[in-house]
């Protein structure tokens, strides 16, 4: 491969970032291409007017105005500052797909990481058995990812059962009044915890220092202190080997002796030495399928299905839960080990009051006369668990190609969510009540397919790949220089947060391969 031929990378999102970084710090010329859309200047004007003054000046009024957009939002959409250029509608990637396929893609910069939750953890050497990889080769990269990714954080029993991730340095984002109180309940009950086969710690966020406290996290930190990609490829933009090309999109890639090529949709062609396809595992998935680079008419993804477990606080806070100040990110992690419910972790993210639970509440429940200031009072003691679990419980999601260049979805329930969501939330439900809550397993909300975005492993990598697979180094079977670094080449899903391990396997990826 001629040195003087620039790699290409497709898409800005985590993947895309922390390989072009690796590639860039090795010394190779880079061109990052993707359709790079961003917020508009009214949703951008609406952020930066809150951001000029001090949360404690805010009124009500200033509050429900900056948060209504998402509550007007239609279902399944999530929007930043009130825009929604950060995820495509459902039919701009699918031609055909079942009503509750719940999987969006994005085109902006920085991808859907504008739209996360900032949950951060690696994986557990435990659910890599029979990868190509293991922890050990993940924990130089997650160690350079945390380099530009900021992390919060503090050390406890989280930090044996992830040592790839330490946060010995890092600097804690104070947990909202409730969540203070659940976790000190849960210290002083490592015993019961223990027996349930269940470790607890505070939540690991991506969230920069100087976090204000202001409860809008899930509308838009109006001072973009949450991390998104976006702001790293600002930061790469002045770099000298850098070339930034927005406004692409990619519609075809092959590869021959000499390099790569790349069809634009604007008709025009480009061609380099390698290609690095980070677009998400939905673009990647329709780009690779276009292409015909893999075997077969259809991709398969597999999914970590989720649901929702409520609670009640029956001891209330002297402090309200709905007063800044607050955040309204994850507050806790629950870690559940324990062969007899499934031989993967389940993970549970906490959240403690945010305004949804209200409106979710009222939506749902409030037909009867004069029960929404019930119902709105009930949501300030409500705290819901996000379960997680291992992609072997969980549906799979078939794509095909459409005629027209979109996807064709369908869904292959698993036969085993049901019962390990069920045994997962009696134990968890168990470990609420540790905490001073009371679960309520009876409206327990099981996510669509794909809801929870932890979604990957339709080309999973192999030491010895045959068709429908990669390499260690991201590329499909009999392909040299294009490599998937994104989610689509995972070799599964476990439960535990997905962003963090992506960015770290995506700079190994570009690391190895200018080896």
């Amino acid at each position: 491969m001629s040195a003087e031929k620039a790699d290409f990378v497709i898409g800005s999102g985590p993947a895309g970032i922390s390989v072009a970084r690796a590639l860039l710090d090795a010394g190779r010329k880079v061109v990052l291409v993707d359709d790079g859309k961003r917020a508009e200047p009214e949703a951008l004007a609406r952020r930066d007017t809150m951001a000029a003054s001090d949360p404690a000046t805010w009124t009500r009024a200033a509050r429900a105005a900056y948060m209504a957009p998402q509550f007007a939002a239609p279902p399944g959409q999530v929007r930043r500052y009130g825009s929604d250029f950060a995820m495509e509608l459902a039919d701009a990637t699918f031609a055909s797909a079942p009503p509750d396929f719940a999987l969006r893609a994005s085109r902006a910069a920085g991808g859907l990481s504008n739209l996360w939750g900032a949950a951060v953890l690696p994986y557990a050497q435990s659910d890599m058995a029979g990868w190509p990889i293991g922890e050990a080769d993940l924990a130089p990269h997650y160690r350079a990812v945390a380099t530009f990714v900021p992390i919060a954080g503090r050390t406890d029993d989280l930090a044996g059962l992830f040592p790839a991730l330490s946060i010995d340095d890092c600097t804690s984002i104070e947990p909202s009044p409730q969540a203070r109180t659940f976790l000190a309940r849960l210290g002083a009950a490592k015993p019961g915890l223990n027996r349930l086969g269940i470790r607890a710690g505070a939540a690991r966020q991506a969230v920069a220092a100087g976090c204000r406290q202001c409860g809008l996290c899930l509308h838009g930190c109006p001072w973009s202190l949450i991390y998104s990609a976006q702001s790293s490829l600002d930061d790469l933009r002045g770099h000298p080997r850098l070339t930034y090309r927005p406004g692409s999109v990619v519609t075809h890639v092959s590869e021959d002796d000499g390099g790569v090529r790349l069809g634009l949709s604007n008709g025009q062609a480009e061609t380099g030495g390698r290609v690095f396809l980070a677009a998400g595992v939905l673009e990647t998935a329709r780009l690779l399928l276009a292409s015909e680079l893999v075997a077969g008419e259809r991709l398969t993804l597999r999914d970590s299905q989720h649901a929702f477990l409520p609670a009640l606080q029956w001891r209330f806070n002297r402090v309200a839960p709905d007063r800044p100040p607050y955040h309204t990110l994850p507050q806790a992690f629950l870690e559940l080990g324990d062969a007899a419910i499934s031989p993967f972790l389940v993970h549970a993210q906490i959240y403690t009051w945010n305004e949804h639970f209200a409106a979710d509440l009222v939506a749902n429940y409030g037909r009867l006369p004069g029960s929404a200031p019930l119902l709105r009072q009930l949501a300030r003691r409500l705290v819901v668990a996000q379960i997680f679990l291992h992609s072997a419980h969980s549906a799979r999601l078939h794509l095909r190609l459409a005629a027209d260049g979109r996807l064709d979805a369908s869904i292959e329930p698993s036969p085993d969510t049901g019962a390990v969501l069920a045994g997962a939330a009696e134990r968890i439900g168990a470990a609420l009540a540790l905490g001073g809550l009371r679960a309520l397993t009876f409206a327990r909300r099981d996510g669509a397919p794909g809801s929870s975005f932890h979604v990957g492993a339709s080309l999973p990598m192999t030491s010895t790949p045959k068709a429908g697979q990669s390499d260690p180094l991201g590329r499909p079977a009999g392909l040299r220089r294009i490599h998937v670094v994104d989610a689509s080449v995972l070799p599964a899903v476990p439960a535990t947060t997905i962003t963090f391990s992506v960015m770290a396997n995506a700079h190994r990826i570009g690391t190895a391969a200018c080896a």
